[in-house]
């Protein structure tokens, strides 16, 4: 299984983030495409491998530091995601056309 394959690829050769491999060179060494390695790494992540990331690329961690590096930088991801949400919800109000509208002027003539 390629999930396995992967996680036991980064535990040998790129333990520690002086070891992290960028994304085309993990994507080469797989046959896979980069949203593809995104989606093995998410789920191994989310199975409890702590399969880190930086600047520099994927690392297998090696000390609970760089797991609290790569944990502060994906919540700071989660706040601006969470703060552009806020942002197109407001602007969802120009296509309110929900709203009642009365004319300015003019009208039935009541």
């Amino acid at each position: 299984m390629l999930k396995s394959e992967l996680a036991g690829y980064m535990e040998i050769f790129h333990c520690g983030e002086q070891y992290a491999a960028v994304s085309r060179e993990l994507e080469t060494a797989f046959g896979i495409k980069g949203a593809e390695l995104r989606a093995l790494v998410n789920t191994l992540r989310r199975e409890g491998v702590p399969i880190c990331s930086n600047a520099k690329g994927y690392f297998f961690a090696e000390t609970d530091e760089e797991l609290l590096q790569t944990i502060r930088h994906m919540s700071s991801r989660i706040a601006g995601i969470s703060g552009a949400i806020r942002g197109l919800k407001k602007a969802r109000s120009r296509f309110d056309n929900n709203q009642t509208s009365l004319p300015l002027e003019g009208g039935d003539d009541l």
